[in-house]
């Protein structure tokens, strides 16, 4: 469950669509670069935390920058379109963390949720937490915890090592939360963005199933269509065609994972035409909503 720093991070940053694979209920890594690297826009379809720990990096989230500093922790909602920039001149040190939505559903309850960390984090608009004063904190020690439990030197021959391992991940979700909702970590608010295209990004996230057209939003921003196009090209690597698109089929699928008909799934998630909705799916998905829903409910 967890890769030393001679391996490879799986191949996700090739091309900003859909990257890596899940396969189990999470998997952690310890991961250290020395060579420079930039790493395309690209989504997954599962939740993903990064503990910084070590270099120069800039991370991008939905059109939000950040500068992050050492024991940052990003979150990244799966469908969220993210990039980063690592510095040549220094190691890169992160522990990476790929969560399926529905194992944090599965430990969560009426009480409390697994997943408030996220949801907070699109509530705040924020992507980033900053401990205030680590030698204070309980993440901390915990996060210290799992960099320990994950260093390569470590033996992975240990007694009972992935049930370890799963109870440090369950104790970081928990403490992680527990800071978030206390207010004893920061979200870190970020300057570093072109706030128009945030703007459009959350508007379109929000209405997903309205009228979308380029017209109909650069009248709503007030801006030229061709200024709006291009600054959003820039800022996400999408054109905002492609960025509606790709969001409307990921919400379709997530409808047709949990039950719902293909055609309800179409018209629920913001397309006009089935036809131009299967065609679309089997293109960013490599299979129709048919073939996908047949393995699924096999």
């Amino acid at each position: 469950m967890c890769h030393n720093q001679n391996m490879e991070e799986p191949d996700i940053f090739r091309n900003y669509e859909k990257k890596g694979y899940l396969n189990t209920d999470f998997q952690m890594f310890y991961l250290s670069d020395k060579e420079p690297k930039e790493f395309e826009n690209h989504y997954h379809e599962f939740d993903k935390i990064t503990i910084f720990l070590r270099g120069k990096v800039t991370y991008i989230v939905e059109g939000k920058s950040y500068e992050l500093e050492p024991y940052d922790i990003v979150l990244v909602g799966h469908h969220d379109i993210h990039k980063l920039y690592v510095d040549k001149s220094t190691r890169y040190d992160r522990i990476i963390m790929y969560i399926s939505p529905e194992f944090l559903e599965r430990y969560s309850s009426q009480q409390y949720q697994l997943d408030e960390c996220f949801q907070k984090a699109k509530r705040e608009h924020a992507n980033v937490l900053r401990i205030a004063k680590l030698s204070e904190s309980k993440l901390y020690q915990v996060v210290m915890e799992l960099k320990q439990t994950l260093d390569p030197g470590r033996s992975h021959e240990e007694y009972a090592r992935e049930l370890y391992l799963r109870t440090v991940f369950l104790e970081f979700m928990v403490h992680l939360n527990r800071a978030a909702i206390g207010e004893k970590i920061s979200y870190v608010n970020t300057n570093i963005c072109n706030q128009k295209v945030v703007d459009i990004i959350d508007f379109i996230n929000a209405n997903l199933t309205e009228n979308l057209a380029i017209d109909f939003l650069a009248a709503h921003f007030y801006m030229s269509k061709y200024h709006m196009m291009r600054i959003f090209k820039e800022e996400t690597g999408y054109s905002i065609g492609k960025y509606i698109s790709n969001k409307r089929l990921l919400r379709a699928k997530e409808y047709i994972q949990e039950g719902m008909p293909i055609t309800q799934a179409c018209y629920t998630s913001g397309f006009k035409e089935h036809s131009t909705f299967s065609r679309a799916y089997k293109n960013l998905f490599g299979e129709s909503p048919r073939e996908m829903r047949k393995k699924k409910f096999l």
